[in-house]
């Protein structure tokens, strides 16, 4: 019986000195300046986002070459033309993975993502005064 009062002792003890580190972990952290490029842990931090972009980015550049690049190997296997539709197909699913590259990236970098499928508009579309698309004869 006597050790099960040691016992509660030590509890009460342990949770008074917690309590204690708590409230002083608390005040430290209330007077302490925030650190540069913190997040406050809301989930919407900018690391997040420029890594969810580049994710984004690297898999649609990936994609497009891949399918490309089938595209072209399977056309070679069919019509017997070894190097040159792979070639060919693979050039072009390079050229649009770096067309989706910059779409993506120039619609995030105006800071509203496109929706998948749209393309934005370019930037000289927005800014262009009226009629500055009008030869003059």
């Amino acid at each position: 019986m006597a050790e099960r009062d040691g016992g509660e002792d030590d509890d009460r003890l342990l949770r008074a000195r917690l309590e204690k580190l708590s409230g002083d972990l608390r005040k430290k952290r209330l007077e302490s300046p925030p650190r540069p490029g913190a997040d406050d842990g809301d989930g919407s931090g900018k690391f997040g986002s420029a890594m969810g972009l580049g994710l984004r980015a690297a898999s649609e550049f990936a994609a497009a070459i891949v399918v490309g690049g089938l595209i072209g190997w399977r056309l070679d296997a069919w019509l017997g033309t070894k190097p040159a539709f792979i070639i060919i197909f693979f050039m072009l699913g390079v050229a649009a993975g770096v067309w989706n590259v910059i779409r993506v990236t120039s619609a995030f970098s105006r800071g509203a993502p496109a929706a998948p499928g749209q393309t934005a508009p370019l930037r000289a579309e927005q800014s262009a005064p009226p009629g500055a698309d009008e030869d003059e004869d």
